[in-house]
C-alpha cells in the first residue's frame, strides 16, 4: 500500500518525505488555506512536487465542467507530478470525462459511497478517494464503503486506485491495509503515531544503557 502525505504544509512533507516513507501527497483548499501568507500558490504546489516527486493533488474551485477543465490545464502545467482533485458531483464527472481525453489524470475527491466511486471509475478517474473518517463522523461505518469500493473493483478489474483518505488514526491506516485500498492519504500527526511504540522506547533506552556500560566504540 501506498503512503500520502494529506497536507499543505510544505514543512511537514519535507519531515515525513525525509524518512523515505512517502509516495505521494494530497491537498485541498481547505488545507492550503492554512498556508496563506507563505507565498505564492503555485510556487507552493511546485516545491511541494520536487520534494516528493510523486502525485501530487491538486483541487480545482470552479463549479462548472468547463472552469474545472480550464484550471486543471493551468495546474498541470506547474509540474508533471500534479493530479487534479474533482468532486463527485454530476459536473466534476463531465471534467473528468473530458480531463480523461486530454490526457490529465484526476483524483475524484469527497467520495462517501461504492455507487459513486463507480461513476468515477466510468468517467476516467485515475485515483477516487472516499473519505472515511467524515463517515465515521456522521455514524456510518466507512471502512465498510471502501470494502464495498474494493469489491466492486476487483469484480471488474478496474484500474483506478482507491485513495483511502479522511484517515483519522493509525488503526485507519491498518485497516486501510487489510482491506486492499492502493493508497492510504494521511495527515502528519498518523504518521508519527504509526512509527512510535513504547516497547521501541524502552528497548532503546535499555540497549544504550547496556552499551555505555560496555566501554565499546562504534566509530
Amino acid at each position: 500500500m501506498q503512503l500520502y502525505l494529506d497536507t499543505g504544509n510544505i514543512d511537514e512533507i519535507r519531515e515525513i518525505a525525509g524518512w523515505g516513507v512517502v509516495d505521494g501527497v494530497t491537498t485541498n483548499p481547505s488545507l492550503l488555506a492554512k498556508e496563506a501568507g507563505r507565498g505564492d500558490y503555485r510556487a507552493l504546489l511546485k516545491e511541494i512536487c520536487d520534494v516528493v516527486k510523486g502525485p501530487v493533488s491538486a483541487e480545482v474551485t470552479a463549479e462548472d465542467a468547463e472552469g474545472m477543465l480550464r484550471q486543471a490545464k493551468s495546474l498541470v502545467n506547474i509540474s508533471e507530478h500534479i493530479v487534479i482533485k474533482v468532486p463527485c458531483i454530476a459536473e466534476g464527472l463531465r471534467a473528468t470525462a473530458m480531463m480523461f481525453e486530454e490526457g490529465i489524470r484526476v483524483n475524484m475527491t469527497l467520495v462517501f459511497s461504492a455507487l459513486q466511486a463507480i461513476l468515477a471509475a466510468n468517467a476516467g478517474a485515475a485515483y477516487v478517494s472516499p473519505f472515511v473518517g467524515r463517515l465515521d463522523d456522521i455514524g456510518h461505518e466507512g471502512v465498510d464503503e471502501v470494502e464495498k469500493i474494493r469489491a466492486v473493483y476487483d469484480n471488474y478489474d478496474i484500474d483506478t486506485q482507491i485513495i483511502f483518505a479522511s484517515t483519522r488514526h493509525p488503526e485507519h491506516a491498518l485497516q486501510a491495509a487489510l482491506i486492499g485500498a492502493d493508497i492510504c492519504t494521511m495527515p502528519a500527526k498518523v504518521f508519527r503515531q504509526m512509527v512510535k511504540h513504547p516497547l521501541t522506547d524502552s528497548g532503546i533506552k535499555r540497549f544504550l544503557d547496556d552499551w555505555s556500560k560496555t566501554g565499546f566504540s562504534i566509530d
